[in-house]
């Protein structure tokens, strides 16, 4: 069966008015947070595949993006890059799409609406767009998760995570239209932006992934597992032991700290730095037990 520019799975599944987590490469997705997300998320929950385009040439440039080819005694295997969907049942609730985007070069009016048809065959209850970004943040403070969201639903999800509104006027992705749509069909629909420390750069960052997977748990019930927490606090513990052999990061950090709490207080108000119940139990899971509550 085809919806669009998409070919779906044989037989198409029912889904339960289905979250829809999705995200967004190359755009938002510094150090790979989403996409490490959504691989464990895949992994953990058993998820199957949905649906894929059917010719993502129409799409992508391959010389942008390239294939991926497994060579020996000749061509074993070639992955080609594609925009994906997987599906997860939950018992008692609603169901996830975990919906892999990949900006388009070609056009992506088709592109676009496409993905809108098949959020709206099957009955697509919110639109969930997942990302990091970096930023002039420190690694010695919770990781600042930013976003908006379009209806009332995603509206009071923004408020009970705590997120900081995004003000922005700039160059975008044409994949936003697919939130904008999305919303304007009656999707509710909501963006979460983890910022990064821009002196942090590395292939897999555990720390941003364990706070929107903290995001998640508290608003969707989807799980956060121990391991996670092991992974961000060794990850905390080698940038800090890297930030010794440079001077100049130690001199910046107290900088930092001073105006990410400037930040949060005019964003939120006065009494923001104080860290809600949940948010606060998460920070201190990541620093370890080598820190004190202040």
């Amino acid at each position: 069966m085809k919806i669009g520019a998409f070919q779906l799975t044989d037989p198409v599944p029912e889904c339960n008015e289905p979250y829809v987590l999705a995200i967004l490469k190359p755009w938002i997705d510094v150090n790979n947070v989403a996409s490490l997300l959504l691989d464990e998320l895949e992994a953990r929950l058993g998820a199957d595949e949905l649906a894929r385009l059917s010719r993502p040439g129409l799409f992508y440039d391959f010389t942008r993006y390239r294939p991926i080819i497994h060579l020996e005694e000749g061509i074993q295997d070639m992955s080609v890059p594609n925009t994906t969907i997987h599906y997860v049942k939950r018992e008692g609730k609603n169901d996830l799409l975990l919906l892999r985007l990949l900006e388009p070069h070609a056009q992506s009016e088709l592109y676009i609406g496409s993905v809108l048809k098949v959020l709206r065959k099957f009955n697509a209850k919110k639109y969930i767009l997942l990302g990091s970004m970096y930023d002039t943040v420190p690694h010695t403070r919770p990781l600042i998760v930013s976003g908006y969201g379009m209806g009332e639903s995603a509206q009071r999800d923004i408020a009970r995570a705590g997120v900081l509104p995004i003000i922005y006027n700039g160059p975008s992705t044409i994949a936003n239209l697919i939130t904008k749509e999305a919303a304007l069909s009656g999707i509710d629909a909501a963006a979460f932006i983890v910022s990064l420390p821009q002196y942090v750069v590395m292939e897999e960052d555990h720390a941003g992934k364990v706070r929107l997977m903290e995001v998640l748990n508290m608003l969707y019930d989807i799980p956060v597992g121990d391991e996670d927490f092991e992974k961000a606090r060794q990850q905390r513990s080698l940038i800090s032991e890297r930030l010794k052999g440079s001077p100049e990061l130690v001199a910046l950090l107290p900088q930092l700290e001073n105006a990410y709490d400037t930040r949060v207080k005019a964003a939120l108000g006065e009494g923001a730095a104080d860290l809600g119940p949940e948010m606060e139990d998460i920070f201190w899971k990541i620093m370890g037990k080598d820190i004190g509550k202040a």
